[in-house]
């Protein structure tokens, strides 16, 4: 599991309390705000070849980032 996968998911665990949307959006936002391009650039690239390793809440959230 990539660093960037183990911290995503470990922000997801912080957010599992709100509302599944809101939780994902949260998620997105804290990594458009503090993560640099190449840290959102290797999740993308493990989104998209091991999906199943992300928490279902920051899979939502990684989504959210490629729109």
């Amino acid at each position: 599991m990539s660093p960037q996968v183990r911290m995503i998911n470990d922000i997801a665990v912080q957010f599992r309390h709100q509302a599944p949307d809101a939780a994902a959006a949260a998620i997105a936002e804290h990594v458009r705000a503090f993560w640099d391009p190449r840290m959102r650039a290797e999740l993308m690239r493990r989104v998209e070849s091991e999906p199943q390793g992300l928490d279902p809440l920051a899979l939502a959230a990684a989504r959210l980032l490629s729109t």
